[in-house]
């Protein structure tokens, strides 16, 4: 069925330009295509459903595809700046098929290698013309009621071209319409046109990252001072943009954005380790307490290899499952996660499983997908340096804070302690404790360690005879004092 497309039946003979690559495009739209890719010296390529596809005869040059981009964008320096090597550049292509009706497509260009020379390689991303409607997407129960909250955190993930943009514009379009919320996005383009929604039920603004704002920090110090209630932060894929997202949710509206990972676990892991060390306890914390909810999909192809389908994985974070996380060492947050997912949430090897008795995948994806969960093993977001053997005492980072006028407390396991010959105690830290910002000290809280009875240790529940804290400077390791 993909083969009988065929080639593009305009191909210009002499030259292509700004007009027959947009002809192009627009022939590729409507032919249902996912992306267009344009390579100096290749043909050009087509995704269909899933499937790269070679829509063109002859190659296209460098030459053509760099004057072809000055236009598109209007900046001159586009061709300077490939050439020299500098960056990527991502920008929002429009074009107006007829009145009424203009195409808009997500595109990046790249500098690649062309014979001795820098060509440059273009994508373009199609973007329909208007938010989806969350119910064509048809979306499980659970993301239909749970990914609106009042505040908190929620996340869309998936790999490139996965549908992670699609499934969000629905979700926001869902809550433009419903109305009664001031909606903000900051994105890197501006992907989905949500000021074109008709009879929107509240005020709607979109930010262009770095066009209007200089970055998504600058965009999350905006949305304190616009009042949104709810805020879309574009794909995060940095440090900064992490934080910035983090930070949103923490200042009570309802946060979205778009990680790229393959599960939910994967998702907490990839967020938490990409910031340096010494952050990774408490912007831990600071993210469990967040979030409300994480959807990770996939799109395969349907046996009949005429369109895709969506297979999402997803955990609702209640409170109870935000808390047992908190309570969770490092090491084994990754594994805590796993069997959250599996008693409380939709694994991806559930949903492959459904939709393979729906006729919807075929066999061979459904095996690999179950094959994928008996590969993976129980890695921690922070890796055990040193397994002790026969601990004394358990170590707890304990960090406090106030919630709803109540005060409350964070206890993370970062180590364990060893009493010596003489009495003194030698303590291995396997993760940085949590700081006070007030004091600058770290509060440790040391617990006699007990089995199990599923053989692992448990901290003391007698009274603090057998348990003290300890207040040291995280700087030097020195104790402050003993309680």
């Amino acid at each position: 069925m993909l083969e009988a497309l065929g080639l593009y039946p305009d191909e210009p003979r002499i030259r292509w330009d700004d007009t027959t690559i947009n002809n192009l495009l627009l022939w590729g739209t409507n032919s249902g295509m996912s992306d267009m890719a344009l390579c100096s010296g290749s043909r050009a390529w087509m995704r269909l459903h899933g499937k790269w596809l070679p829509v063109t005869q002859r190659p296209i040059t460098t030459e053509e595809l760099l004057s072809s981009l000055e236009r598109q964008t209007k900046n001159n320096s586009i061709a300077a700046m490939i050439k020299s090597g500098q960056s990527d550049y991502d920008f929002l292509h429009l074009i107006e098929e007829r009145r009424g009706l203009r195409r808009r497509y997500r595109c990046n260009a790249t500098p690649i290698a062309d014979g001795y020379s820098i060509g440059v390689k273009v994508v373009f991303r199609a973007i329909p013309s208007e938010p989806p409607a969350l119910e064509s997407l048809h979306v499980e129960r659970d993301i239909a009621q749970y990914a609106f909250p009042d505040n908190g955190l929620v996340l869309v993930t998936g790999v490139m071209g996965s549908g992670k943009s699609t499934l969000l514009a629905g979700i926001l379009r869902d809550i433009i319409e419903r109305g009664g919320r001031h909606v903000a996005t900051y994105e890197a383009p501006i992907e989905f046109d949500f000021t074109s929604i008709p009879n929107p039920g509240g005020p709607v603004s979109q930010s262009n990252i770095p066009e209007h704002l200089q970055s998504f920090l600058t965009a999350t110090r905006n949305s304190t001072r616009t009042a949104p209630d709810v805020v879309l932060i574009g794909e995060s894929r940095d440090p900064e943009t992490m934080r910035g997202m983090i930070e949103t949710a923490e200042i009570g509206v309802a946060a979205y954005s778009t990680v790229h990972t393959r599960s939910v676990p994967e998702t907490i892991s990839r967020i938490v380790n990409i910031f340096p060390v010494a952050e990774r306890l408490q912007m831990t914390a600071t993210l469990v307490s967040s979030l409300r909810m994480i959807i990770s999909q996939r799109l395969l192809p349907l046996p009949s290899g005429s369109g895709r389908t969506a297979l999402r994985e997803y955990l609702v974070f209640t409170p109870e499952i935000r808390e047992a996380l908190l309570e969770t060492a490092p090491e084994r947050l990754i594994q805590r996660t796993e069997e959250l997912l599996k008693a409380h949430g939709q694994t991806m090897q559930a949903a492959a499983e459904r939709a393979y008795g729906e006729g919807l995948i075929v066999r061979e994806k459904y095996k690999a997908i179950l094959a994928e969960r008996k590969r993976k093993g129980g890695i921690g977001m922070i890796q055990e340096q040193e397994k002790p053997k026969t601990p004394h005492y358990e170590v707890f980072s304990i960090s406090e804070y106030v919630r709803d006028g109540e005060h409350k407390s964070v206890w993370l396991r970062v180590g364990a302690a060893f009493i010596n010959k003489d009495g003194s105690f030698n303590l291995r830290l396997r993760a940085m404790p949590l700081t006070d910002p007030k004091t600058g000290t770290a509060n440790l809280h040391m617990r006699l360690r007990v089995p199990r009875q599923n053989g692992e240790m448990q901290p003391d529940t007698e009274e603090d005879a057998d348990s003290f804290y300890l207040h040291i400077d995280p700087l030097t390791g020195a104790p402050l004092e003993a309680l």
